[in-house]
C-alpha cells in the first residue's frame, strides 16, 4: 500500500517526501485556503515540483460542460495532476469523457460500492471512499473499502482505491488489511504512524548505555 499526504502545506509535504514514505498528495481549495494561499494553480504546481507522484486537484465547477472545461485546464498544469471529480451523475459523464482523453481522474466523495463500481466502469484512475465521514455517520467505512476491493479484484479493474478521510493511524492499518492501494492521510496522522513510546524509551536507553560504554 502507498501513502499519500492530504494537505496543501508545502513544508509538511517536503518533510514527508524527505522521510521517504509519501508518494503522492491529495488536496483541494479548502486545504489551500487553510494555508493562506490564494493562487490554487501555483500551489498545485509547487506541490508537483516536490513529490514525484500523483497530485489530486479538485474540480469545483458545476454542469458537464463547465466541469470538463475546468478539468481540462487543471490537467494541463502538470503531467502528474489527477483531476478530482465527484461521484455524481455529471461526474460520471465527465470522468468517462476525460478517461477517453487520457486524463487521470480521482473520483471523490465516494460513499457506496455502487459509486465505486461505476467509477471503475467510467474509467477513473482512482476512487476515494471517505471512510472517516462514514464512520462519523455511524457506518463502517472500512467495510466499504473491503467491499470495493473485492469487486475490483473480481473483475480485474485498473482503478486504484484511495482510502480517504483518514482520522487516525488505526484507519491506515485497517485500510492496509482491507487491501487498499493507497491511504491519503493528514500530516498529524503520518507522524502518529511513525511513533511508539516503546521505540522512544528503547532509543533513550541505548543512547544512555552507549555513553557509559564509550566514555562519551
Amino acid at each position: 500500500m502507498r501513502i499519500f499526504l492530504d494537505t496543501a502545506n508545502i513544508e509538511q509535504i517536503r518533510q514527508s517526501v524527505a522521510w521517504g514514505v509519501v508518494s503522492g498528495v491529495t488536496t483541494n481549495p479548502t486545504l489551500v485556503a487553510i494555508e493562506g494561499r490564494h493562487d490554487y494553480k501555483a500551489v498545485i504546481r509547487e506541490i508537483c515540483g516536490i513529490v514525484d507522484g500523483p497530485v489530486s486537484a479538485e474540480v469545483t465547477a458545476e454542469g458537464v460542460d463547465e466541469m470538463l472545461k475546468q478539468a481540462s485546464d487543471i490537467a494541463s498544469w502538470h503531467k502528474n495532476v489527477a483531476v478530482k471529480i465527484p461521484c455524481t451523475p455529471d461526474g460520471f459523464e465527465v470522468t468517462s469523457k476525460l478517461a477517453k482523453e487520457g486524463v487521470n481522474v480521482n473520483m471523490t466523495l465516494c460513499f457506496s460500492a455502487n459509486q465505486a463500481l461505476l467509477a471503475a466502469i467510467a474509467g477513473a484512475a482512482y476512487v476515494s471512499p471517505f471512510v472517516g465521514r462514514l464512520d462519523d455517520a455511524g457506518h463502517d467505512g472500512m467495510a466499504l473499502v473491503k467491499d470495493i476491493m473485492d469487486i475490483y479484484k473480481e473483475y480485474d479493474f485498473d482503478t486504484e482505491l484511495i482510502a480517504a478521510s483518514i482520522r487516525h493511524p488505526l484507519h491506515c492499518v485497517a485500510a492496509a488489511k482491507a487491501g487498499a492501494d493507497i491511504a491519503t492521510v493528514p500530516f498529524k496522522v503520518l507522524e502518529q504512524m511513525m511513533k511508539h513510546p516503546f521505540t522512544d524509551a528503547g532509543q533513550a536507553r541505548f543512547i544512555a548505555d552507549w555513553r557509559k560504554v564509550s566514555g562519551k
